[in-house]
């Protein structure tokens, strides 16, 4: 019997503690439910919205295989990506594809564009670095191609550091030369020799450095 109450006096703080703070308990449990219930619906929307995204990518595939594309068909298909599908990888491949094409097709400022937008949905902490640093680069070298060496160095500044790959020093390097800073380009080129594990990349600085007249 003194057993038996013994066990049940040990309750007795636990039930006091439910009793006193049941409001906020039930306060913090509907707030958990509300939360997981958020989750899950919000996680349905993403997965049909990325079902949806794929089927319009599939379009977008077959326009931009043919061999002559229909640009405002594409256009189209973009703006739907854009509006609709903003958050998902198919923008971002199909921001990609179009810059690239628009490229090919000279119309630097079309492609530049279409770079920009693929910088801003993947910059911040959440974006894809990979395209973010693939858009930078590439928009870098559409403006050296058009004499707007300031917008070149700013588009790829954040990737500038001392620990950034070969390339991007390469490219600074490129920018600085038309911009007659001899100095800074070849310790830029420098740099990327440093930077270049293969003998190939290392052989093309050589010669830019090579070709520079001091």
């Amino acid at each position: 019997m003194n057993n038996v109450y013994e066990n049940n006096m040990r309750f007795v703080p636990f039930l006091k503690f439910i009793d006193k703070y049941k409001n906020v308990l039930i306060l913090v449990a509907v707030l958990l439910l509300v939360s997981i219930a958020y989750f899950v619906v919000n996680n349905q929307i993403e997965k049909n919205k990325s079902e949806q995204a794929s089927i319009v990518y599939n379009e977008w595939l077959q326009e931009i295989s043919q061999e002559n594309p229909d640009n405002d068909n594409l256009n189209k298909l973009l703006d739907r990506f854009l509006n609709d599908f903003k958050n998902t990888g198919y923008t971002q491949l199909a921001l990609l594809s179009k810059a690239n094409l628009d490229a090919k097709l000279n119309d630097y400022e079309e492609s530049l564009n279409n770079f920009k937008k693929l910088i801003q949905i993947t910059d911040g902490l959440s974006g894809n670095k990979i395209y973010n640093k693939i858009a930078r680069v590439s928009a870098a070298r559409l403006l050296l191609s058009m004499d707007k060496y300031d917008d070149a160095l700013s588009m790829i500044d954040e990737y500038s550091s001392s620990d950034t790959n070969g390339y991007i020093h390469e490219l600074t390097g490129d920018i600085l030369l038309q911009q007659d800073k001899i100095e800074l380009a070849i310790s830029q080129y420098k740099k990327a020799e440093k930077k270049y594990n293969d003998e190939s990349s290392r052989t093309i600085i050589s010669m830019k450095i090579s070709n520079i007249n001091l």
